[in-house]
């Protein structure tokens, strides 16, 4: 009997290039660094956004918290 078990695949999020999820992949689920780097700029820029309501309304001034 065969135990291997099927690699699961799946599509880079910048690219859509199939990625084996595999340990050898080092910067799954992306397919390269580069598209790794891209995505991590798309959130920088905030293009990526998840939903929601603001937490802290940004036109207001905001002090930082002080811990004691």
């Amino acid at each position: 009997m065969n135990n291997a078990k099927p690699i699961t695949t799946v599509s880079c999020p910048t690219c859509k290039t199939p990625v084996r999820w595999t340990p050898e992949e080092k910067f799954k689920p992306f397919c390269s660094e580069r598209c790794k780097l891209i995505d991590l700029g798309d959130w920088a820029t905030e293009a990526h956004k998840i939903p929601g309501e603001a937490l802290i309304d940004p036109t207001e001034d905001q002090e930082p918290p002080y811990f004691n």
